[in-house]
């Protein structure tokens, strides 16, 4: 690369790193956030310099601009190298269960136990009664036995032998069902139900990790419960029933019921494993949404396994649960596979408080479950109140009717009746507005129709109505 004379001697004029790091606001950086991190700002700010230099944008009266603002420089490289990444954002998508924006918001409660439990040591695996080792899952186990065994006729002895463990997520709750029950055995699975789901996670490429031989049955459209019947032989070890969290297949169309396959699984006395995916401890009829099958519901219906996940309708941390036959259970948490895939201390500390919510039948303490519950009055009067902060001619916001989601591969053609704030902005086109809005601190996502940004209040929480009129206050001034 040729440099010319008159950017060799601009370069020159340049101070070298040793020497922004002796000036005194530069050393005072240094004294808080470490050396080895401000001279890495130094450098990078002394390198956007040359950067404008070479391209020609900086002459020599610029650059005698720049340099008494070096310090400054160098103080917002090292604020942006210094930032989380992983930052809170404002969720005004009208989509409960985001898996880009973390799916479901923790309960206060949860998070109060993850400070407990974070902070100090924990009785995670010792027995206090004994003083020996003891085992994590007893910490949500007796939770989950009194959850699902509510509304049967007394502590019958089915409900008595229901039993659960948890692993990292639910993709790992299956590999460890199939693992542990059909290792070098077949597993039964209906075609129309080889789903993927996010990140290319797909069951048959899961029932290879697993060391099974998948064994397809019926059509993409058409199983009978027959088909799984005929399929049946010595090498069989699981029937397999994956549930269409994410899509939906209509028209001419057939499936057995879950009582036919909890039949068919009885009378061959052939183990039945049913993914659930996102699997609800809570009536989603109560909000309108139907179709969407409960975990108690299955365990009722006869299921031996049932696996979903812990950050979706459940609304608690991530995590893949596994609840049913005690015996069952048992051979998956006897697995090594288990140890791999097991949870954290934080996990159950958030899971045993959302758990406890539950218990307590207090269900607007979990966010999710408390978004689906808000009507649509509350809405629009919520939506109303912020049009009314943000008096800027620049800006136009109506108020019309929607639907809000409830996401995470749950209930796909469910939807909840919203009220949306459609804003629309002078000299600004609607994918510009949402990329300002992202640009906000904290950043709000919404979502852009028909040439207008659209922002629905259900996934916001009233504490952020504020944050979301000032920000548009903000944009329309700009």
């Amino acid at each position: 690369m040729t440099i010319n004379t008159a950017h060799a001697d601009l370069f020159r004029k340049l101070p070298s790193v040793d020497e922004v790091m002796r000036m005194p606001a530069v050393t005072e950086l240094a004294a808080h956030e470490g050396h080895p991190a401000a001279a890495d700002a130094a450098r990078a700010a002394l390198g956007r310099l040359r950067e404008e230099i070479a391209a020609g944008r900086l002459d020599e009266p610029g650059l005698a601009l720049a340099l008494p603002g070096l310090a400054g420089a160098v103080a917002r490289e090292l604020r942006a190298a210094m930032a989380y990444s992983l930052r809170p954002v404002i969720n005004a998508t009208g989509v409960i269960l985001h898996t880009n924006l973390g799916r479901a918001p923790l309960a206060a409660a949860a998070l109060d136990r993850l400070r407990q439990a974070a902070a100090g040591y924990s009785n995670l695996e010792f027995n206090l009664d004994t003083g020996e080792r003891g085992k994590r899952d007893v910490h949500v186990d007796r939770l989950f036995r009194e959850l699902l065994s509510e509304g049967a006729s007394g502590q019958s002895a089915a409900a008595a032998r229901v039993s659960t463990i948890v692993v990292n997520n639910n993709a790992a709750a299956v590999l460890l069902g199939i693992n542990s029950l059909a290792e070098h055995g077949e597993v039964i699975i209906s075609r129309g139900e080889l789903v993927e789901i996010g990140g290319s996670f797909r069951i048959p490429d899961v029932m290879a990790k697993s060391n099974a031989v998948l064994r397809e049955v019926g059509t993409t459209n058409r199983t009978r419960v027959d088909d799984y019947d005929r399929a049946i032989n010595d090498r069989t070890r699981l029937l397999l029933r994956v549930h269409r969290s994410n899509f939906e297949i209509t028209g001419f169309t057939e499936q057995p019921t879950l009582a036919e396959l909890v039949a068919l699984s009885q009378r061959r006395n052939i183990p039945l494993l049913e993914d659930l995916g996102s699997g609800a401890l809570f009536d989603l009829r109560s909000v309108g949404i139907t179709g969407e099958p409960g975990v108690l519901d299955s365990l009722r219906t006869g299921v031996d396994i049932v696996t979903y996940s812990g950050d979706k309708l459940l609304g608690g941390p991530q995590a893949g649960i596994i609840s049913g036959r005690a015996d069952l259970v048992s051979r998956m948490r006897s697995n090594s596979l288990f140890r791999a895939l097991r949870a954290d201390k934080l996990t159950y500390a958030a899971l045993e408080a959302t758990l406890l919510a539950y218990v307590k039948q207090d269900h607007d303490a979990i966010p999710a479950l408390r978004m689906m519950r808000l009507s649509n009055d509350d809405i629009a009067r919520r939506a109303e109140a912020l049009a009314a902060r943000v008096t800027a001619p620049r800006l136009r916001i109506e108020l019309v009717h929607g639907e809000s989601v409830v996401g995470g591969g749950a209930a796909p053609s469910a939807t909840l009746p919203t009220t949306l704030l459609a804003v629309t902005a002078e000299h600004l086109s609607a994918d510009a507005l949402c990329t300002r809005l992202r640009a906000s601190d904290p950043p709000i996502i919404a979502r852009v129709e028909d040439g207008r940004v659209l922002l629905d209040l259900r996934t916001v929480f009233p504490e952020q109505d504020e944050q979301v009129s000032e920000a548009l206050r903000q944009i329309a001034a700009q």
